[in-house]
């Protein structure tokens, strides 16, 4: 598998609501495809022989987050949207809050992929099997979309330009973590040591979630080995944005279990160590947009 980076292709998701260009880092979606074998007869030269058979779609769209493709794309992600919430106070802001479920779950989306001029292949029925969410300072955030589908790909035929989607990028630096201690019961208090987090989540036949955690190790209290909540909170700088609201999104995850410290103290520089961390509860979030929309 060899991806293809985003100055050489273009990708469009699409659903029944949505169509966007989103800012492609790199992509590997292809034809999933497998082999029939027929048996040697027993009389012949003993060849096996096969037929080629279509499995669907199968690949990886790797995206960073801008503030018009957050809500469609951490809902692709979840999988289930509940019904958005005009905030209060707002001329136009509505809160859109998601939850994981299961793949099979899922509404479908297409995608149209676009590697050469005029060559552009769509791949319908598609869902997200798996999720990778990166998160790290001085870098934009990233999001890993694990793509299925049943169907086989086809040529596109439509004649539709979409544009490029350009929007402002959420950034590592500008996302804060809030952490509430679960063995002692305290305040939720914020985190400004973490460097950054990576939360994987598989959803094929179960949903399993972990974050791995990058923080800077300091003297004094760490990082607790049971969190009771965790809310990773990203922002755009801008003040543009009404109340700031639209320029923001958050992910909230419940009852975290410490799985190891791969903290490497053998240094005589600053220790940015990992945290792999388990999740046994729920995971959510919350992401806004201008005006009421379909997720």
């Amino acid at each position: 598998m060899s991806f293809v980076h985003g100055y050489d292709c273009s990708i469009v998701i699409k659903n029944s609501h949505f169509a966007f260009d989103v800012p492609c880092v790199s992509e590997t979606v292809r034809e999933d495809v497998s082999l029939l074998f027929e048996e040697a007869a027993i009389e012949g030269d003993g060849t096996v022989k096969a037929i080629r058979k279509s499995d669907g779609a199968v690949g990886v769209v790797v995206t960073a987050l801008t503030i018009d493709t957050v809500p469609l794309l951490l809902s692709l992600a979840f999988g289930f949207a509940e019904e958005s919430i005009f905030v209060s106070e707002t001329r136009n802001m509505y809160k859109h809050g998601l939850r994981l479920v299961l793949l099979e779950d899922t509404d479908t989306f297409d995608l149209i992929q676009t590697r050469r001029v005029n060559e552009r292949v769509l791949f319908e029925g598609c869902r997200v099997s798996s999720f990778e969410l990166r998160v790290e300072r001085e870098q934009s955030i990233k999001l890993r979309l694990d793509i299925t589908g049943d169907k086989s790909p086809i040529d596109y035929i439509g004649s539709e330009i979409i544009p490029h989607e350009c929007g402002e990028r959420f950034y590592g630096e500008n996302v804060t973590y809030t952490i509430k201690d679960i063995s002692t019961g305290s305040m939720s208090k914020e985190c400004k040591n973490i460097y950054g987090v990576t939360i994987i989540c598989k959803k094929d036949n179960s949903v399993k979630t972990e974050i791995w955690i990058k923080r800077v190790l300091e003297n004094g209290s760490d990082i607790p080995l049971l969190i009771d909540e965790m809310i990773i909170t990203a922002r755009l700088l801008r003040d543009k944005y009404e109340d700031r609201q639209y320029g923001t999104f958050s992910i909230t995850l419940r009852n975290l279990v410490l799985i190891s410290d791969e903290t490497n103290i053998e240094s005589f520089d600053v220790v940015v160590g990992q945290l792999r961390y388990f999740v046994n509860g729920s995971v959510s979030a919350d992401v806004f947009s201008s005006g009421e929309i379909m997720l």
